[in-house]
């Protein structure tokens, strides 16, 4: 097994990167990348992102949102966490053995003098506390796995950047599923800096395949396809929004000019039909607002830059751009 060395703390390189070295590194080897995100959400293949973050926590504290290619459910990512990624030839014995991948980490974790164990589908616990969610991704005859570690993350961060009032949105996305997490540091004899944490688990894995000492380092060539995946995938609104199910959203907020009550139907992340209710003191009918914003993204920067000249006293009253953004969106 070879370890991809990996510096980058942006969760589209990262993520980009995983991507890379599945389709296009020798498909003979087989890699271990550890790495870790600045702070982000990462959203899993099939499910609606809007459904899953806390837009406005998410907003306020600069937070990453980039979906990834396996399914699953959303994970945050700060700098107490660690991510690990497997990729390797794909056989029978590996289809959504998520057991195997895990066995490594639990294997160093109890060198460790952590009591670590697989559970349920695809977590690893700490006296049933969740640390660690798995996710795997299939290309031809390769598989990714990639899984989560929290080794001394904020983990009230990380509960109210995922807290999401699910009343407000129904689709067909893939629902996160909430449960009781834990810090592995809490377990530690000895807590020693995430970093040097990293150090010593990719030690013990290469160890325990056989490899001690094999490291790969990205070339620029490398670097340069990954960037452009990076660029084509991880940091497009169209991937990591505009790819969520269809969803219907309804929204109502009380402000000094009234109540606004806002229903939407988003297709491909396009809002396709809205409407508004209320009992702002409208001057016009709402339909030309209306018709302002279907088949615009369903994005605060498109709507607000669309709405940026548009008189809305005329269909709103005293309801001002500020508040029918933080109303569609918060």
């Amino acid at each position: 097994m070879i370890s991809i060395r990996n510096d980058s703390t942006d969760p589209r390189f990262n993520l980009a990167l995983e991507e890379y070295a599945l389709k296009y590194l020798d498909p003979n080897e087989e890699y271990v990348i550890l790495w870790q995100n600045e702070p982000s959400i990462i959203v899993g293949r099939n499910q609606n992102t809007v459904e899953e973050i806390n837009a406005e926590y998410v907003k306020k504290n600069k937070i990453n949102v980039v979906r990834r290619l396996s399914g699953g459910g959303a994970v945050y990512h700060d700098w107490g966490n660690l991510n690990f990624t497997f990729i390797v030839k794909s056989g029978r014995n590996l289809v959504s053995n998520y057991k195997k991948f895990t066995e490594p980490v639990i294997k160093a974790l109890n060198r460790l003098g952590v009591q670590a164990e697989f559970s349920g589908r695809n977590d690893i616990t700490i006296d049933d506390k969740k640390f660690s969610g798995n996710a795997q991704y299939y290309y031809k005859d390769r598989l990714l796995h990639h899984g989560t570690l929290l080794y001394d993350s904020e983990l009230s961060v990380l509960q109210d950047a995922l807290n999401v009032k699910t009343d407000k949105f129904s689709s067909k996305g893939i629902k996160s599923v909430r449960s009781r997490v834990t810090n592995i540091a809490s377990y530690l004899e000895n807590v020693v800096p995430v970093q040097e944490f990293k150090d010593i688990l990719v030690s013990y894995i290469l160890e325990d395949s056989g490899s001690t000492s094999n490291e790969y380092e990205l070339t620029d060539r490398d670097k340069k396809k990954i960037h452009e995946t990076m660029e084509e995938r991880y940091a497009a609104w169209e991937w990591n929004y505009g790819r969520s199910p269809n969803f219907n959203m309804k929204k109502s907020k009380r402000y000094a000019g009234g109540l606004l009550d806002i229903r939407l139907n988003v297709h491909n992340g396009l809002i396709q039909e809205c409407k508004l209710y209320g009992d702002f003191l409208s001057k016009k009918d709402v339909t030309d607002l209306i018709d302002l914003i279907k088949e615009s993204k369903y994005d605060e920067d498109t709507i607000r830059q669309q709405l940026q000249d548009f008189d809305l006293n005329d269909y709103l009253g005293s309801i001002a751009l500020d508040e029918f953004i933080d109303c569609l969106f918060y």
